[in-house]
C-alpha cells in the first residue's frame, strides 16, 4: 500500500495551516494528508486573486475578516469554525494518475464518493456538489515531481460572512449567476453525522482502507517550517 503521512488538526488558523502545507510540499518528499476542523473566520484568495474584484470591502471591514493569499491557484473562499479542510500532497510516482488538474480532480471525486453514498455527490467543473449545490471548493498546486490538492468542505457556513464576497466575473457555468444562498449547501443538512469532527473522522477511516497511514503529530510536522523553502502564503 502507498504510504501516507497524516496530520489531524482541530481549529488551527487557516493561515498556519497553509504555511504548514507549503512546507510539506516544498521542504519534504513524503506523501501527506492534512485534516483540519475549523478556523477563525478568514477570506482566502488564490495566488492571483484581485481583492478589488472579489471582495466587498465594506462588508469585510464591518465583520473584521482578515484576508490571506495562499500559495496555490483557484478561487476565493470564506472559511470559519465550521469549515472542514482536507489537503493531499503526493509525489507523482506514488499514484497511477496523470499529474494534471483534471485527472487529480477526478481521482479525488472517486475517493470521496463512498462517503456520500445515497447522495447525488459529483465533481462539477472544479467543485464538489450535492445535486446542483456546491458543498466543497478545490485548489491545486503542481510542481516538479509533486502535487497538492486542497479542499474546503462546507459543514456549515455563516451567510453574513459570505456577503463579503462579490459575484466574480469568472464563475462556474453550472452556477448560473446564482447568489451564495442559492448556490451553496451545508453538509450537516445531508450527512447522517452530528459534527464536522465526525465528518473528518469518516475521511480518516476511509483513508485507512486505501493507504498505509502513518499519523504524525502537529508539533513534529511544524519542524519542517524551519527548513529552507519558498514561502508564498501571506496576510494581505
Amino acid at each position: 500500500m502507498v504510504p501516507l503521512h497524516l496530520i489531524h488538526l482541530h481549529q488551527v488558523p487557516v493561515f498556519e495551516q497553509l504555511q504548514l502545507e507549503e512546507a510539506l510540499l516544498r521542504a519534504d518528499q513524503r506523501n501527506w494528508c492534512l485534516l483540519n476542523t475549523g478556523t477563525e473566520p478568514a477570506i482566502v484568495l488564490g495566488i492571483s486573486g484581485n481583492p478589488a474584484e472579489l471582495i466587498h470591502e465594506q462588508e469585510r471591514q464591518k465583520h473584521q475578516v482578515p484576508m490571506i493569499r495562499r500559495f496555490s491557484g483557484g478561487g476565493t473562499v470564506v472559511v470559519d469554525q465550521s469549515t472542514c479542510f482536507v489537503t493531499f500532497i503526493f509525489n507523482q510516482e506514488s499514484l497511477p494518475i496523470e499529474p494534471f488538474p483534471a485527472p487529480i480532480l477526478r481521482w479525488t471525486e472517486k475517493l470521496y464518493q463512498p462517503l456520500f453514498a445515497g447522495l447525488d455527490f459529483n465533481l462539477r467543473e472544479n467543485d464538489y456538489t450535492i445535486g446542483h449545490l456546491k458543498c466543497g471548493g478545490n485548489a491545486q498546486y503542481l510542481t516538479k515531481g509533486r502535487w497538492l490538492h486542497h479542499t474546503t468542505f462546507l459543514w456549515d457556513y455563516a451567510p453574513h460572512l459570505m456577503e463579503c464576497l462579490t459575484l466574480p466575473k469568472k464563475t462556474p457555468t453550472y452556477r448560473q449567476q446564482r447568489p451564495h444562498s442559492d448556490f451553496l449547501c451545508k453538509l450537516k443538512d445531508h450527512l447522517p453525522l452530528n459534527t464536522p469532527q465526525e465528518f473528518l473522522h469518516s475521511i480518516q477511516q476511509h483513508l485507512n482502507i486505501l493507504f498505509k497511514i502513518q499519523p504524525i503529530p502537529h508539533t513534529t510536522a511544524q519542524q519542517l517550517l524551519n527548513l529552507p523553502h519558498r514561502k508564498s502564503t501571506k496576510i494581505i
